[in-house]
């Protein structure tokens, strides 16, 4: 997987950094979703580099890259240090401005660096999720039916650590089965193999709690300080046809509120359909991003 990427790592104001990179022409940062990993990116990653220098990194706590200590205010897993490690990234790889998408979590550390770093965003897409301000205020019995790992993983340590710990492949593989509506045949058994590699680690699985119990926390602070500032950069919403997120909200409509310029676009599927319909996502990124192939405002 990623054949002809340089994977390296990099040190950010201490912050490790695992990364894959590959390409030519503007640069692209694509950010992984929950539970996964840069290699989330290996099939679709490669049908983009005609055309983008495309860097595929892991978020902190998450894969290869460093998985510092949680604090009292979850500060270290908020999105807006995820996303800063990302800016810092790309100004070491060379990128002072770039395009970002994001798939779930990754899509949330889109937003907020496209909302903390403006200058530095082309266009950011989102993929297959709405607004974390959203998701938590507007739920109801449905929602927090579906997205109940939102309840979960932010219990006080180390109650879901030892709950997932006990049985992590069990765990992780119940959360792509459920929420992509698939069975696990549907992924690359090579990209699976470098899930479970990752998410059998103790580290992983409690970096990846802090993360949301930022979300949960400093990350809606975060929100409610800039809730009425609308994004100007132009945004693509881009979603599963046949996941569950299509049937809580109006995806469209919620990036709405927080977005001037928003494309809305769809890839047959479910929540994964970037593991289970890689040219259809790529294609979807390419056509939206290639219109926007400027130089910044």
């Amino acid at each position: 997987m990623f054949e002809g990427f340089r994977q390296d790592r990099l040190h950010v104001e201490g912050v490790e950094i695992a990364f894959a990179t590959a390409g030519s022409g503007p640069a692209l940062l694509l950010l992984h979703g929950y539970p996964q990993n840069r290699f989330m990116w290996a099939r679709v990653a490669p049908l983009l580099t005609d055309r983008f220098t495309v860097v595929c990194p892991d978020l902190r706590g998450y894969g290869d890259s460093a998985k510092p200590a949680d604090t009292a205010d979850h500060a270290p897993y908020s999105f807006r240090a995820m996303a800063r490690d990302q800016v810092l990234l790309m100004e070491a790889l060379g990128h002072e401005h770039f395009f970002v998408a994001g798939h779930d979590r990754g899509g949330r550390v889109a937003h907020r660096l496209t909302l903390d770093w403006p200058d530095r965003v082309l266009a950011f897409a989102a993929l297959d999720l709405v607004p974390t301000w959203a998701m938590y205020m507007k739920a109801d019995r449905r929602i927090a039916q579906t997205y109940w790992q939102w309840y979960f993983l932010p219990q006080p340590a180390p109650h879901p650590e030892r709950m997932i710990g006990a049985d992590p492949d069990y765990y992780f593989e119940h959360c792509l089965g459920s929420n992509g509506g698939t069975s696990l045949s549907a992924f690359d058994p090579a990209m699976l193999a470098e899930y479970r590699r990752c998410w059998r680690d103790p580290a992983m699985i409690a970096a990846s709690c802090g993360d949301y119990r930022a979300g949960r926390s400093i990350d809606l602070d975060h929100d409610a300080a800039d809730i009425d500032t609308k994004i100007a950069r132009p945004m693509l919403a881009l979603w599963a046809a046949n996941g569950i997120m299509t049937t809580l909200f109006d995806i469209g409509a919620e990036w709405r509120e927080r977005c001037a310029d928003v494309t809305t676009a769809t890839v047959p599927g479910g929540h994964f359909f970037l593991d289970q319909q890689p040219a259809a996502s790529a294609a979807a990124l390419a056509d939206f991003f290639q219109i926007h192939a400027l130089a910044p405002a």
